[in-house]
């Protein structure tokens, strides 16, 4: 498995150390076979030289004097002479495209019937054949031994430094680009939680600024419409509670009028109609103008327990330790007390609350003992506006209660899950990230 970088900005740096470095050894492969030719005859030359002026000067002296004079070049100029020998004939020229171009070279200038040979008898070196008086002999050319000759490291050093400054300014270009789209990212993360991002500086390339732009005036026409569907809800519902209130003194005036039973319905569908109401209103203003603060859950969970334990409820909890939470403390009360309210309205009386923590994360658990959800309608139930009749009796309600709930959890940085209890019933379940 190759594992690459994640981020545009070390993925463009990757591939433009990848392509320079491809670059550079085409480059070198290019230099090299280009200079092949014009080393082998430079070598080739000085290689014939040496060849000529040692047979010159052996043929130029007393047979008995050649002795001497070989012991004199090699002690001065570090020349070795060696008679050729029936096993060096056989020896192969190295399968070297220099080899070959420096031996072509060499026959040119000192005639076809000339030896060529690299490193006989375990000596490295150049060998290069002559002939005197009928017999053969190797002349051992110095300092020309490295034929393929390594890579001179001033040409590695200003590789490796036009590499590292091509590598430079290819981060800061893309570094340019990528703080922006990193800016942007985390604007629209802010965004999707609900909360009111401020405008992004319009920097960058044209395309960025544009970008940069129109996320802006986008951000900028979605706080609108929230303002203009808040005060829009918020003045129907206001509107909508002044006649109800006189319904409801109108009803209890005629208490006496009417049947008890028909009395009864009438004040119970105008308390659903204000707690659809209440609903509206919940959900338009929304919790994102709470400032985060540090919180005790189990606190919170503990005095909302008692509330419902004084109205006659019969609730549970079982609370384990959690670190404090950076949380909207009234929004948190307002999305437990909707699942509480759910538990009881269709899980019956048996409704406890749980919190734990793992994994960094908290953990917070409504439990009924009601018909429960299956995965589609768990799925459905959250959204605004949902109305389950045949899941959970649901019968009353805007269907807002849990999409509240979803909207303050992802607010968090959480979720809201409706998972089925086992032994038959709803969890409802809060996941919080743990945040010092």
């Amino acid at each position: 498995m190759i594992l690459l970088p994640r981020s545009l900005l070390w993925r463009t740096v990757l591939l433009m150390a990848l392509v320079i470095i491809a670059s550079q050894l085409i480059w070198l492969a290019l230099a090299r076979q280009a200079e092949r030719e014009p080393r082998a005859k430079q070598i080739a030359h000085q290689a014939a030289g040496l060849v000529t002026f040692t047979r010159t000067s052996l043929l130029a002296v007393p047979p008995d004097k050649r002795r001497f004079l070989l012991s004199e070049l090699y002690e001065r100029e570090g020349i070795r002479v060696y008679p050729v020998a029936p096993d060096d004939i056989r020896a192969p020229l190295p399968e070297r495209p220099l080899a070959r171009l420096l031996a072509r070279e060499i026959r040119r200038e000192l005639g076809p019937q000339t030896r060529v040979a690299l490193g006989l008898r375990g000596i490295p070196g150049l060998w290069v054949s002559f002939d005197i008086d009928g017999h053969e002999y190797w002349v051992v050319v110095p300092r020309l031994s490295t034929i393929e000759h390594s890579l001179p490291l001033r040409w590695i050093g200003w590789g490796v430094l036009s590499m590292g400054m091509a590598l430079v300014a290819a981060w800061f270009i893309v570094w340019r680009v990528s703080q922006p789209l990193r800016a942007l990212a985390a604007a629209a993360e802010q965004l999707g939680k609900g909360e009111q991002p401020p405008d992004l500086p319009e920097t960058g390339p044209q395309e960025i600024r544009a970008l940069t732009r129109r996320f802006n005036q986008m951000n900028r026409d979605l706080a609108r419409l929230n303002r203009e569907r808040t005060v829009m809800l918020a003045g129907v519902s206001h509107d909508l509670r002044t006649p109800l209130a006189r319904l409801r003194l109108a009803v209890e005036m005629l208490r006496d009028q009417v049947d008890a039973s028909l009395h009864r319905g009438m004040i119970e569908d105008i308390a659903d109609l204000d707690a659809i109401i209440g609903q509206f209103l919940a959900f338009a203003r929304g919790a994102e103008q709470e400032a985060p603060r540090s919180t005790d859950l189990n606190q919170l969970v503990s005095e909302l327990a008692e509330r419902y334990r004084r109205s006659g409820k019969h609730l549970t909890t079982v609370l384990e330790p959690l670190p404090r939470l950076r949380l909207r403390p009234l929004a948190m009360q307002r999305a437990i007390g909707n699942l509480l309210d759910n538990a009881f309205k269709y899980g019956g009386d048996e409704v406890s609350v749980q919190t734990k923590h793992a994994g960094g994360f908290a953990f917070l658990s409504v439990l009924d003992r009601g018909p429960g959800l299956g995965p589609a309608e768990a799925a459905m139930a959250i959204q605004p506006f949902a109305r389950l009749d045949t899941a959970r009796g649901e019968t009353s309600g805007a269907g807002l209660g849990l999409a509240i709930v979803d909207r303050i959890a992802q607010l968090h940085g959480g979720r809201l899950e409706l998972l089925p209890r086992g032994g038959g019933g709803l969890e409802a379940r809060i996941t919080l990230p743990l945040r010092a």
